[in-house]
């Protein structure tokens, strides 16, 4: 298990989340499906690890319970929650740099470039 890859993906998740206010869902889901190479469900019930305190406990149980998160993606969870922690301060840091309209359009093309990587991602093979 790639420990520093996983502490990157929550520096970054907490970078942009202090930036733009997001995180889990537009930025470890991502970065697990891309990076990591994690299935859907599993990036999901990980990045409810990484929010757990107070946002995701309901959502970790449901995954756990059913199967679909491990007590290693629970680790890997909480190791991303910890890069979180620090990384939203800098970002939050950067964000007070820059003007509103930049934030913004900076924000849409990270966005683009999201979707059309995991679009490309769900492409069947030859095509």
């Amino acid at each position: 298990m790639p420990l520093p890859m996983f502490l990157a993906i929550g520096v970054c998740a907490g970078v942009l989340a202090g930036i733009f206010g997001v995180g889990g869902g537009l930025i470890i889901v991502p970065a697990l499906t891309i990076l990591a190479k994690f299935p859907q469900k599993e990036a999901a019930g990980t990045s409810l690890v990484a929010l757990l305190l107070p946002i995701g406990i309901a959502g970790v149980y449901a995954y756990y319970k059913d199967g679909a998160l491990s007590k290693t993606d629970i680790k890997v969870g909480l190791l991303i929650a910890s890069g979180m922690f620090f990384g939203a301060w800098f970002g939050a840091k950067i964000a007070l740099m820059f003007p509103d309209y930049i934030l913004k359009r900076t924000f849409c093309i990270f966005l683009i470039l999201v979707a059309a990587r995991m679009w490309i991602q769900t492409l069947p093979k030859g095509e």
